[in-house]
């Protein structure tokens, strides 16, 4: 067991979750890092329909100095929070994201599932894309699993879908943000992860200088609630880091 650290050295940590998905997606991350931080808070990420705009309300909300940590959306709402207030944030997690613009065929994608959405069919664009496109092989018949990802996005429902939707289509390009990223960071995917793979973290790994790549094997593109044993582990080794460069993070 990682050494606690003490009450002067926990950090404030802010979990932005995925699209469609609520403080469950970050359950067992939150059970588990309780003693190493000195306070847990879930974003809301469904207030605006931008990322700029949830960004500022995220920071409203957030205490001064904080690690801060996102998946896939919340991964991209992680590089517009630094951008606004790279002063406040102590240290970053980067979890199964993209730092690129959405390209052309994306776009075209999540503009079918959004007006499929705008139809009434949350529920069966949720069902359709859940098992091939968001979990490893070993977790597609994980029925908990499957229930509570559909779960999480039905007590969301159709307005966060659209909002969420149309900010993560819009974003900009963060591949310039990256070498500005000074921070201890986390940059973690899953093996079979097909949304975000694992190209697309070598690359952030690059170019942010202080920072720690995990690929996580029999682990798709929903890492906190496929491998939450190894991503805790994760946590725990980069909450830890105090000194840039240290030999425990590199």
């Amino acid at each position: 067991m990682a050494k606690i650290p003490t009450d002067d050295d926990r950090e404030h940590l802010v979990l932005l979750p995925g699209m469609m998905c609520d403080q469950r997606q970050w359950r067992p991350q939150i059970d588990a890092l309780r003693p190493y931080c000195a306070s847990i808070s879930v974003a809301d990420t469904t207030r605006s329909d931008t990322l700029e705009g949830i960004a500022r309300t995220v920071l409203a909300d957030a205490p001064e100095r904080f690690a801060l940590a996102g998946l896939s959306m919340g991964g991209l709402l992680a590089f517009e929070i630094w951008r606004q207030a790279p002063e406040r944030v102590n240290r970053l997690a980067l979890l199964n994201a993209n730092a690129r613009q959405e390209d052309d065929a994306r776009r075209a994608a999540r503009q079918a599932l959004l007006a499929r959405v705008l139809r009434g069919e949350l529920r069966e664009v949720v069902v359709d894309s859940l098992k091939p496109g968001y979990l490893a092989a070993s977790h597609r018949q994980d029925r908990e699993l499957l229930r509570l990802i559909l779960a999480m996005a039905m007590d969301l429902g159709d307005e966060a879908f659209v909002r969420q939707s149309r900010a993560v289509g819009g974003r900009a390009d963060s591949v310039a943000t990256l070498p500005t990223i000074s921070v201890p960071t986390l940059v973690l995917c899953g093996q079979e992860d097909r949304i975000c793979p694992v190209g697309f973290h070598e690359l952030m790994h690059e170019r942010i200088a202080n920072s720690r790549l995990a690929v996580l094997e029999n682990c798709g593109h929903l890492s906190t609630l496929e491998r939450p044993d190894r991503v805790n582990e994760e946590f725990v080794r980069w909450l830890k880091v105090r000194e840039p460069g240290e030999a425990l993070w590199n």
